[in-house]
Formats: C-alpha cells, sequence, structure tokens
C-alpha cells in the first residue's frame, strides 16, 4: 500500500513538474518570444496564459516599457570646429521582439550599451552640421527632431527597438576653453557696460543743459515780471504821493519832515550838525513859538 502511495505521489509530482513547464503566462507590461531547441519559432506572444512543450520550448521575457538609456557625455565638434561636452539621454521600447533577441540575446544592458553608441554617433553627425549658436539655442528642436530619425532607422533595422525621444541633458564646454571663454564673455560685457554708461552720462549732460536753460529762462521771465510789477507799484505809489500833496501841500511837507526827523534821530549816538535856523528845523521851532 505504501509502494503504490509512493508511486501516485511521484506520478502527481511528475505531473505537475511537466505542467508547471508547459504553462506560462506574458502580462502587458512584457514581449517575449517562443524558443525551440533555441531557435524562435513565434516573436508575436500576446499577452495571457499559453502552453509549450516542456523541457523542449522556452520562453524568453524582456520589458516591453518604454525604458530610458543615459548615454554618456561626449566631446564633439560644431560646423566651425568647435568643442562642446554633450550630455544626453534616450527613450526607447522594442518593436522587433525577434530582432531585439538575436541582437542582444534579450540581454537589456547589452541592447542600452549598442544604442549609447548609436545615439553618440548620431549626435557627432548631427552636431557637425551645425554651429555653436544653432546646437545651444538655435536649432536644437531640429536637431533632436533629425536625430531620433536617423536613430530609429538604424535602432529598428540593427536592434529592434524604437527610439521614441533624445534629449540633451547639458551641454558644456571644454575645461580648457571655458576660463577663455568667460574671460571674452566678461571682456564684452565690461565693454558694454561702458558705452551704456557714456550714452547715459551723454544723456545726463544735455539734461543738464538743457535744465539750466530752462531755470536761466524762468528766471529771466520771473525777474521781468517781478520789475513790472514794481514798476506798477512805484508808479501806483507815486501816483498816490503827488496826489496826496496836491490835496494838502503842508501836511505833506510836514509828513515828510517827521519822518526825516524819525529817521535822522533813531540812533542816540548820532550827531548832526546844522544851522538852528536851518530849514530842517522848522516845524520844530515852530511848534516852540506856539508853545
Amino acid at each position: 500500500m505504501s509502494n503504490r502511495l509512493a508511486v501516485v505521489i511521484v506520478f502527481v509530482a511528475g505531473l505537475l513538474f511537466v505542467g508547471s513547464n508547459s504553462i506560462y503566462i506574458l502580462n502587458e507590461m512584457e514581449r517575449g518570444v517562443l524558443l525551440r531547441v533555441g531557435a524562435v519559432v513565434n516573436s508575436d506572444i500576446s499577452t495571457g496564459i499559453h502552453l509549450k512543450l516542456p523541457f523542449i520550448e522556452e520562453v524568453r521575457a524582456f520589458d516591453g516599457r518604454v525604458l530610458t538609456v543615459d548615454a554618456p557625455a561626449e566631446r564633439f565638434l560644431t560646423l566651425e570646429k568647435k568643442a562642446l561636452i554633450v550630455d544626453s539621454f534616450a527613450k526607447f521600447r522594442i518593436k522587433k521582439v525577434e530582432k531585439y533577441y538575436t541582437a542582444t540575446s534579450g540581454d537589456q544592458r547589452r541592447a542600452e550599451e549598442l544604442l549609447k553608441q548609436r545615439i553618440n554617433n548620431g549626435l557627432r553627425n548631427e552636431i557637425s552640421k551645425r554651429t555653436l549658436h544653432e546646437v545651444v539655442s538655435g536649432q536644437r528642436d531640429e536637431l533632436m527632431i533629425d536625430l531620433v530619425a536617423s536613430l530609429n532607422e538604424v535602432a529598428n533595422q540593427e536592434l529592434g527597438v524604437e527610439v521614441v525621444d533624445v534629449r540633451v541633458k547639458r551641454i558644456d564646454l571644454p575645461q580648457e576653453v571655458s576660463q577663455s571663454v568667460y574671460n571674452r564673455m566678461n571682456t564684452e560685457r565690461d565693454i558694454e557696460a561702458k558705452e551704456h554708461r557714456a550714452k547715459g552720462q551723454e544723456l545726463a549732460v544735455g539734461i543738464r543743459a538743457d535744465a539750466d536753460r530752462q531755470r536761466e529762462v524762468i528766471l529771466a521771465e520771473a525777474y521781468g515780471q517781478a520789475e513790472v510789477v514794481r514798476g506798477e507799484g512805484d508808479a501806483e505809489a507815486a501816483g498816490t504821493y503827488a496826489k496826496a500833496f496836491n490835496e494838502d501841500k503842508e501836511f505833506y511837507k510836514f509828513y515828510r519832515s517827521m519822518a526825516a526827523y524819525k529817521r535822522t534821530f533813531a540812533q542816540k549816538s548820532d550827531m548832526l550838525i546844522l544851522d538852528p535856523n536851518s530849514d530842517f528845523f522848522k516845524y520844530l521851532n515852530n511848534s516852540t513859538r506856539e508853545k
């Protein structure tokens, strides 16, 4: 009885082992190939559960999502033979599974290394057709479009992958020329700053000259108006004096004499030597006789 049980257990275990080697699952994020004794028999496996011949057939599954590969920074020459250090990356995915497997043996790292080489070759070709300005800013988008198109032709035929996009992370000048470029840029900015300062000083001189001229004009006009007002006031005062004099000449003389006395004797230390019978003391003498 125990021997039968052992045989049953071994038989069931064998069925389970064979069954587990006969069934495989491919999810929606994977691409796979079915191999029979190392040869590809199916390179377009759909997602889901499938059967295969145990021990004879083998399934190799690969990541079917969009993957990222960082290309190492490389030195490239522009159209005018100026060196640039370009650091880039690319997005790719498997398009032809059979070609991908035969070109890389299904090794993603090998696929990335091969793609890095082709990215750098493509960048070298595209950058060599353009000037420094076009690479840095002027035609960068056009450069990337042309690079993706040319890479897709090569990568699709040789590696079985589709290059979705290529982007430049950084563009630097080589260390040996960075300082000289910085010094040249600094000199250009100094020259530009001096030109702006000179223009500003010239403009300031013009503004000051115009302000001084306007000031002189305003002062001259104000002085002229003041003289006119002063002349009108003097004329009006003279007219008032003349009118008052004509109305009472004696009182006017008396008023003028009193004012003269007030101004003359304003300081006690003042000394005035005159003839007592002088007309200056006319009203003082008359006031003494009246008393």
